[in-house]
């Protein structure tokens, strides 16, 4: 299964909480490939706690990392063992019943790409096609917008030898009224992913269909029980109720989502995988840890996709 995460705005929590998808499916005995496709901000490495290619591989080192595989500059692309590199000793410590957890990092002052060539998309299919076929799953985090990230995982997944794979699309936004227009514009605007990918050659339909949303960083639907004056509930109650009529109006009601995140604490203050040994610690809230988990559930839940 290929798993492409995307988001229209930065900001998002696109990054974070794909890394952690990916942590909780490797935790579920699965063996999990993340891709960071993030070219202008390849820092995966930095999420997992990888100090040796936390801002992407070095220029000096080989092989290269994804942007340089995909540029023909290395001939292959770097493969990085969480498991084993991550300078967090908890993350080492997974489990004997767990998958492999395996990290293809960005480069190091690497940049969106210029122009698209014929070249750059059969690397990325030769890469995609390698990693399906080892992996159970493979998380690809796409860099934020229309870009040209977005346009080489489209003309890819669009190749013969794809074509057929179960290929996912994950769509993250806040849960504010910016947020949804563009998460939906993202989708269904000019230039969309529906456009660009029917251009490429998917079937439009079935495109949508392999299409859901995750709102992130939401707050509890009772948040309003903690306002500290009446006028403030109501005017809280009232945005909510709004957003949700915004939401569905703009094709991403309840039906095109797959789940959301509550607010953590933790992540305000540092981006990182949510260990059980955080909650147990009492430092991260256990609401969180569960909804990742439930994320990679339904992610990988045939049922989730069934069209409507």
């Amino acid at each position: 299964m290929l798993v492409f995460a995307t988001s229209d705005k930065g900001g998002t929590g696109r990054s974070v909480t794909s890394c952690n998808i990916a942590y909780r499916l490797c935790l579920g005995g699965r063996n999990v490939a993340y891709v960071d496709f993030d070219f202008g901000s390849p820092t995966a490495g930095a999420l997992f706690e990888i100090s040796a290619v936390e801002r992407g591989v070095p220029k000096d080192r080989k092989p290269g990392g994804v942007h340089r595989y995909l540029l023909g500059r290395s001939g292959t692309a770097a493969r990085v063992d969480v498991g084993s590199a991550t300078d967090r000793i908890e993350l080492r410590r997974i489990g004997s019943r767990a998958g492999r957890l395996v990290l293809l990092p960005g480069d190091e002052g690497g940049a969106e790409f210029l122009s698209l060539d014929n070249a750059v998309v059969q690397r990325c299919t030769e890469l995609l096609v390698a990693l399906e076929q080892e992996f159970k799953v493979v998380v690809v985090d796409l860099s934020a917008g229309r870009s040209a990230a977005l346009e080489i995982a489209l003309r890819a997944t669009a190749m013969p030898q794809l074509r057929r794979r179960t290929v996912r699309w994950l769509i993250f936004h806040r849960w504010t009224r910016q947020h949804i227009l563009a998460a939906a514009g993202l989708v269904r605007g000019p230039h969309g992913l529906l456009d660009t990918g029917s251009a490429c050659g998917h079937n439009r339909e079935e495109l949508l269909g392999s299409i859901r949303y995750v709102r992130t960083a939401r707050a509890a639907a009772d948040s309003y029980r903690t306002a500290e004056r009446p006028a403030q509930a109501a005017w809280l109650q009232e945005q909510n109720a709004a957003l949700t009529r915004l939401a569905s109006a703009n094709h991403l009601g309840a039906t095109a989502v797959l789940g959301e995140t509550p607010i953590e604490p933790v992540l305000q203050w540092r981006e990182q995988v949510v260990l059980d040994t955080d909650v147990n610690a009492k430092i991260a809230n256990e609401e969180t840890a569960a909804a990742y988990a439930e994320l990679a559930r339904r992610l990988v839940d045939n049922a989730t996709w069934e069209r409507l």
